[in-house]
């Protein structure tokens, strides 16, 4: 992998990331499209530069991650990230296999689209409007949402947003709670995928090393900017424009494979 590639990967990963758009579809996309070598360590990569995107979370929301008097917040994030911890690590391998899939991708896009059109409509009258109002039993239904993004193109942040308007959340509210979730869910992920690697090839090499800093340094700059924008826009415009967005490039990802352009 060359820092061109590092740098395009985390800009996309950044961008991506909590916008329901599906930042592992995107990726897988990335990866195709720029014809990145399908190895060990590109796997590694594209799941370790959640850390950036994870760290632009904790800087934009210090206030919650730091306020070690609020114990309820550690303690609903810990019981809604459960569910992701225990499914990920049942079927650890489906999952993978998965992620070789473009079709699998396409059509994840297509349907999260259409939901995504019609889901300002069918969640109403929303009642709870900032995380301290947030039950534990509401915490952990959001969390078992969130895994249904399992499925590569479905999207983390639809899932578990999603979720959240289901549980009388607010669209902002679903969001940054969503935000919360994607911490420990990512964080766990990245260290699992890290350790693994670590263990197979026996460390890191320092081209391997640098590559990493780079897109994470890349994804974290990215990340800050686009919660900043997602949160503002969610406010003001719902999620349509999304829905849209992934059914158009679902159909073009259909097309490319059709034409042989794309991997299936």
């Amino acid at each position: 992998m060359t820092t061109v590639e590092s740098i395009i990967v985390g800009i996309v990963e950044g961008i991506t990331e909590y916008i329901p758009i599906s930042s592992t579809g995107h990726m897988i996309i990335a990866e195709k499209m720029l014809d990145i070598s399908d190895d060990d360590f590109t796997k590694v990569f594209t799941v370790a530069i959640q850390l950036g995107a994870i760290l632009a979370v904790v800087v934009l929301y210090w206030k919650k991650f730091f306020n070690f008097k609020n114990w309820q917040f550690y303690a609903k994030i810990a019981v809604g990230v459960i569910p992701a911890l225990l499914l990920g690590y049942l079927f650890s391998d489906r999952i993978d296999a998965m992620l070789e899939s473009t079709l699998t991708v396409a059509i994840s896009l297509l349907a999260g689209g259409f939901i995504l059109l019609f889901i300002d409509n069918v969640f109403k009258n929303p009642k709870i409007e900032k995380e301290e109002d947030v039950s534990f039993l509401n915490a952990i239904i959001i969390g078992t949402w969130q895994c249904i993004a399992m499925i590569p193109g479905i999207s983390r942040s639809a899932a578990s947003i999603i979720g959240g308007m289901q549980q009388k959340l607010t669209r902002s509210a679903a969001a940054e709670f969503s935000f919360f979730l994607a911490v420990p869910t990512m964080l766990a992920a990245t260290v699992y995928k890290l350790l693994k690697y670590f263990q197979d090839h026996g460390g890191f090499t320092q081209n391997e090393i640098n590559q990493l800093a780079i897109g994470n340094a890349v994804a974290f700059i990215v990340a800050l900017l686009a919660i900043k924008f997602f949160i503002g826009f969610l406010k003001k415009h719902g999620f349509k424009v999304w829905g849209y967005y992934r059914i158009v490039l679902g159909i073009v990802l259909l097309i490319l494979m059709y034409t042989g352009n794309l991997k299936h």
